[in-house]
């Protein structure tokens, strides 16, 4: 008989908003010899627990499986059977690195659970599933460590109800206009920009600047359809409260409007241009009658 577990991780970043753990890895253990016998309580927020070098290679023995997750956070592993349906098993999370393969790149291992699964008996063998959604907090915490960013929102025009995809979101440092990274949205609108602390590049300390609890950027958009600017802030917007100093985690929505100033400006510009070709066609027909009354005169 063998076993297949398939699931999701992922990370809470708002209320509304997870982001999948690409690239992560999820490590399946047989349980200790010494375990307790009732395993802890399963529930997709637990936190999860830092877990040492030492802590990982001590148990490096009992490893049943080791898979890394898709795009989506996904994951498919399976074993031959070892063990009884009705043990707990432990499961593990290895962050090389951040989605976006984002700030600094070492090892951060984390205990998930250690539960008894809810396998289904098949012809073959047990099916069973997990999900874990790590809470917001923790995940900014583990950001924030790592000295990278991540911020998500929506991207809609201001009087209409239908998010925007497959628009491309560049993200700018108000303090020094240096751009901090570029994000498409995707079907529903939504964009995902990573940046690090490389990257802030504002040409001072900021860990000296009063209130910067966060040691993040001032940030203001710009936004392109097609490579064409469709909406783009003024770098003061920065400035605001709810732009200052980011944290690590921030979801920041943007709802764009047309210039009216602007579309005015461009049809005062096609009247001149209008006014101009009409004088210049009125000239050029009264010399023309000139010259033919000047020639029927001699």
């Amino acid at each position: 008989m063998s076993y297949l577990l398939i699931g999701n991780i992922s990370a809470l970043i708002c209320n509304d908003c997870i982001e999948p753990l690409a690239n992560a890895r999820i490590r399946v253990y047989l349980p200790a010899a010494h375990a307790p016998v009732t395993p802890q309580p399963n529930g997709i927020f637990n936190d999860m627990q830092p877990l040492s070098a030492r802590e990982v290679l001590m148990k490096a023995d009992r490893l049943l499986a080791e898979t890394t997750l898709d795009e989506k956070g996904g994951f498919s592993l399976s074993w031959n059977e070892v063990h009884l349906f009705t043990e707990a098993l432990e499961l593990d999370l290895c962050l090389d690195q951040l989605p976006g393969k984002n700030g600094n790149r070492h090892p951060r291992n984390y205990h998930l659970s250690r539960l008894v699964l809810p396998w289904k008996r098949n012809s073959t063998g047990y099916v069973g599933a997990y999900a874990y959604v790590i809470p917001a907090t923790l995940w900014q915490n583990i950001y924030s460590s790592a000295g990278a960013w991540l911020i998500t929102g929506v991207v809609k025009p201001y009087f209409s109800a239908p998010r925007q995809p497959h628009l491309k979101v560049e993200a700018y440092n108000a303090l020094s206009g240096r751009l901090l990274g570029i994000a498409h949205t995707d079907d529903s609108g939504r964009y995902f920009l990573h940046f690090s602390r490389d990257q802030i590049g504002t040409g001072r300390p900021q860990a000296i600047i009063p209130g910067r609890k966060n040691l993040g950027p001032d940030v203001y958009f710009k936004v392109y359809r097609n490579n064409h600017l469709l909406w783009a802030e003024d770098e003061r917007m920065g400035l605001s409260r709810e732009r200052r100093d980011i944290a690590p985690c921030s979801n920041i929505n943007l709802i764009y409007k047309s210039s009216k100033v602007k579309r005015a400006s461009d049809q005062i510009g096609n009247w001149f241009s209008d006014i101009i070709t009409l004088k210049g066609t009125r000239k050029s027909k009264s010399d023309k009658f000139r010259l033919i009354t000047q020639y029927s005169l001699l």
